[in-house]
C-alpha cells in the first residue's frame, strides 16, 4: 500500500510542490523582469521561457538513466543544487545573458520531476503507481496555485529579484531534505549487456556488465506500445503548450475585451488558478475511484476526452464563466491522462528502465511544449480562437493510440515475460 511509504512519498511530493511553486513563483515575474530591466524584445522574451525546456528536453533521458546507474538520492541532490543555483544567478543577474545561462543551467539539472517519478515507482507496486503519480500531479496543482500568488506578492512588496532568491532558498531546503529519503537503487544493482533488448521485456541475467543502461531511439522506435504512449504524451502537451502560449492573449481578446488592464491580468489569473484547483481535486480525490473502476488505459481516453470538450468551450462560448468551467474540465483531463501514462510508460520496458523509460516520456512532452510554443502566436493571429480549436481537434485524435493502448494491455501484458518466464 502507498500508505506503508508515507515519509518518503511525503518528502518526494514536497520536493515536487517547491520546484513547482518556484517555477511558477517565478514564470510570472521573469517575462516583465526581463522585458523591463534587459530591454528585451517579446521574441527574446519567449526564447527566454522555451531555453529551459530545450535543455530539458536534451538532459532529460540522460538523469533519468543515471540515476538508474547510481541512484536516485545524489541525482536528486544535483538537480535541486542546480535549480537552486539558476534562480540565485537569475537574482544576480546583471545582463541579459546571465538570464538564458540560469535557465539553461536549471533545463540541464531540472530533472528532479523524472527522478522523483522515478522513486515513486521504486517504492509502489505497479497496481498503486497511477495513484502515486496523482499525488505528484496534485503537487503541481498546488504548486501552481500558490506560486504565482506568492510571486507577485513578493515582488510588490521586496522588488522583482526577491522572488528568486526565496526559490533558490527552498531549492536549498529540499536538497536538503533528500538526505532523509532511503536509496531505492542497489549499489551492485546487475544491468543488462548491450546486446540485449530491455525494451522487450528481457529480464537482466546474473553475469551482467555493470554498464550504464540506455534506451536506445532504436530500441524506442521497435517498442509499439511505449511509441503509441509516447504519441498520446505529445498530443496532450502539444495542445496545453498552445494554451499556455496564447491563454493570455485569447482572453484578453474573446473574454475581458473592454476590461481594464488590471481587471483582464485579475480575470486570467483566476482562470488559470482555476487550473490549479482542479488539478488539486483530480489527483486528490478523483482518480483514485476512477482508475479502480476503468483502469489506467480507459482513464487515457477519458482524460482526452475532458480536455477536448475544455478546449471546445474556450473556442465557442466568450463568457468568462463558462471559460471558468473550460479551464475546470482542462485540469480534470490532464489530471487523468497524464498519471495513467506515465504508469503504462514503465510497463513497456523491463523494471530496470523505469527511470530511463520515464526521462524519454519527459523529453517526448517537452518537444511538444518546445514546438507549441514556437507556433502557437503564428496560430494565433489567424484566429483567437484557433490554437483551442487545434487543441480540442488533437485531443480527439490522441484518443486513438490511446484505444490501441488499451487493446493491447487488455490482451496481454505491455512488456511480454521471456519463456519460460523466470518466474513459472
Amino acid at each position: 500500500m502507498i500508505r506503508k511509504y508515507d515519509r518518503r512519498l511525503l518528502t518526494i511530493l514536497s520536493i515536487v510542490f517547491v520546484q513547482i511553486a518556484g517555477a511558477a513563483l517565478i514564470l510570472p515575474i521573469l517575462p516583465l523582469f526581463a522585458e523591463r530591466k534587459f530591454d528585451l524584445s517579446p521574441a527574446s522574451v519567449s526564447l527566454l521561457v522555451s531555453s529551459f525546456f530545450i535543455a530539458q528536453f536534451f538532459a532529460g533521458p540522460l538523469l533519468g538513466q543515471l540515476s538508474d546507474r547510481y541512484g536516485r538520492i545524489p541525482l536528486l541532490i544535483i538537480s535541486q543544487l542546480g535549480s537552486a543555483a539558476s534562480f540565485f544567478l537569475m537574482a544576480a543577474a546583471g545582463s541579459a545573458w546571465l538570464l538564458f545561462a540560469a535557465r539553461v543551467v536549471d533545463g540541464i539539472t531540472g530533472g528532479n520531476i523524472i527522478i522523483a517519478q522515478a522513486y515513486v515507482t521504486d517504492i509502489t507496486p505497479r497496481e498503486q503507481r497511477t495513484e502515486a503519480f496523482g499525488y505528484i500531479f496534485a503537487a503541481f496543482g498546488i504548486g501552481f496555485i500558490i506560486g504565482p500568488a506568492l510571486g507577485g506578492l513578493f515582488s510588490s512588496w521586496f522588488g522583482p529579484r526577491f522572488p528568486f532568491v526565496i526559490a533558490g532558498i527552498a531549492s536549498l531546503v529540499t536538497a536538503g531534505m533528500c538526505l532523509m529519503l532511503e536509496e531505492t537503487v542497489q549499489k551492485d544493482k546487475v544491468v543488462l549487456p548491450r546486446s540485449a533488448n530491455p525494451v522487450r521485456g528481457v529480464r537482466p541475467s546474473a553475469s551482467g556488465t555493470g554498464q550504464l543502461i540506455r534506451l536506445s531511439p532504436t530500441e524506442v522506435m521497435r517498442n509499439t506500445p511505449l511509441m503509441l504512449i509516447l504519441a498520446v504524451g505529445f498530443i496532450g502537451q502539444f495542445g496545453l503548450g498552445m494554451l499556455q502560449a496564447t491563454f493570455a492573449l485569447y482572453a484578453a481578446a474573446i473574454l475581458f475585451p473592454k476590461a481594464s488592464i488590471n481587471n483582464t491580468n485579475l480575470g486570467v489569473g483566476l482562470l488559470l488558478a482555476l487550473v490549479g484547483v482542479g488539478q488539486f481535486v483530480t489527483q486528490t480525490w478523483l482518480i483514485r475511484p476512477l482508475k479502480e473502476r476503468f483502469g489506467d488505459a480507459r482513464l487515457v481516453i477519458l482524460g482526452n476526452l475532458f480536455r477536448a470538450v475544455a478546449l471546445m468551450i474556450y473556442a465557442v462560448f466568450t463568457s468568462p464563466w463558462l471559460a471558468g468551467v473550460g479551464s475546470l474540465l482542462f485540469a480534470v483531463g490532464m489530471g487523468l491522462t497524464m498519471p495513467p501514462l506515465q504508469t503504462l510508460a514503465t510497463r513497456t520496458v523491463d523494471e530496470s528502465l523505469r527511470g530511463g523509460v520515464l526521462g524519454v516520456f519527459q523529453s517526448a512532452v517537452s518537444l511538444a511544449i518546445i514546438i507549441s510554443t514556437a507556433i502557437a502566436g503564428v496560430i494565433f493571429t489567424a484566429g483567437a480562437t484557433l490554437p483551442n480549436w487545434t487543441g480540442a481537434a488533437l485531443s480527439v485524435v490522441a484518443i486513438l493510440p490511446a484505444w490501441v493502448v488499451m487493446v493491447r494491455a487488455n490482451q496481454t501484458a505491455l512488456v511480454p515475460c521471456p519463456t519460460p518466464c523466470p518466474e513459472e
